[in-house]
This record gives structure tokens, C-alpha cells and sequence, in this order.
């Protein structure tokens, strides 16, 4: 177990040292097309696990994301997109309804996933395991709301947490600090 001095500042600084026993690359996962696929394809990656939605005030952050996505993809850097309809049913859409609404209005090209509950007792297993490893706010785990952003250094052995305010520019430096090294 973590010592409390190390559980009170990863809480301060937002990064925590996995414990967990869940291997995070392993989760199954299903494509907004239906395919099924675990996070192992991006273990060299930093990757930036996003709960999206497109009815919200957050919604143009898409357009930032992309951004980052176009910026640092090609230098070991993802963007993944889960939609939940948890925050006011700001999600109310069929995947194939929430892809074309992504990629007409914000011309997102990077992956997206199935609709996931990030919170309750149907949580995915992905955002129960980043909300254990990286806590909100004073050690809470709950997803307050949409576009809370989890990014992940490569091989996992760092995770911070984003809010629904912290716009995708903002995580510039940390995602340059941890791209891999070439």
C-alpha cells in the first residue's frame, strides 16, 4: 500500500503510481464501430482518455483534441474518445449518430469508442480503473462531468487528471514531457 504521505501528494500534484494489480492495457474495449480492442495497441503511447459528449458547453473542445491529435500523433501521442450520456443525456445519440456529428462538425479523425458509464455501478472498467489510480479533486473519484481528460504516461506508470474546464492547450507541456524519446 501506498504510504499516506504518497496518497496526499499524488492527490496534490494529480499523478499517482499505479497499484493496481489490473493490467490497464488489457481491458476490453469496444470501437464505435463495434469492434472489440484493449488499450495495448497505444502502450508506447501518451494517451489522452477523454469521457466526451456532444450536447455539451464542452463540446467545442473536440475541436481541441483534434488539434492535439494532428499535432503529436505522429510522435507517440492518441487521443481516445469515450461518449457517456451520464451528464444531463448530453449523449442521447446511437454511435453511428455521435461519429457523424464528430466528424461533420469538429472533423475528429482520432479513435472513438462505444458510449461507457464513467460512473454508478456500470462503470467500464477502463474509468473505474483511471479514477482509482488518478483521484479528483481532495481524493474523490467521481466524474464531475463531461471532457474529464486522463492522460496516461507510456507503459502507465503515471496518470494525471484533467476537469471538464481544462482546455486541451493547456496539456501541451505534460504531453510533450512524456512523449517517448526518440
Amino acid at each position: 500500500m501506498m504510504s499516506s504521505f504518497l496518497v496526499f501528494w499524488s492527490i496534490l500534484v494529480g499523478t499517482t503510481m499505479v497499484e493496481s494489480d489490473l493490467d490497464l492495457y488489457g481491458i476490453p474495449l469496444v470501437g464505435i464501430e463495434g469492434q472489440t480492442t484493449t488499450l495495448e495497441p497505444y502502450r508506447d503511447k501518451v494517451i489522452l482518455v477523454v469521457n466526451t459528449a456532444s450536447e455539451c458547453g464542452f463540446t467545442r473542445q473536440y475541436k481541441g483534441l483534434e488539434q492535439l491529435w494532428k499535432d503529436y500523433g505522429d510522435q507517440g501521442f492518441v487521443v481516445l474518445g469515450f461518449p457517456c450520456n451520464q451528464f444531463g443525456g448530453q449523449e442521447p445519440g446511437t454511435e453511428a449518430d455521435i461519429m457523424a456529428f464528430c466528424e461533420k462538425n469538429f472533423g475528429v479523425s482520432f479513435p472513438l469508442f462505444a458510449k461507457v458509464d464513467v460512473n454508478g455501478k456500470k462503470t467500464h472498467p477502463l474509468f473505474q480503473e483511471l479514477k482509482q489510480r488518478a483521484p479528483g479533486f481532495m481524493g474523490t473519484e467521481g466524474i464531475k462531468w463531461n471532457f474529464t481528460k486522463f492522460l496516461i504516461k507510456p507503459g502507465g506508470e503515471k496518470i494525471k487528471r484533467y476537469g471538464s474546464r481544462d482546455e486541451p492547450e493547456e496539456l501541451v507541456d505534460q504531453i510533450k514531457a512524456w512523449l517517448p524519446k526518440t
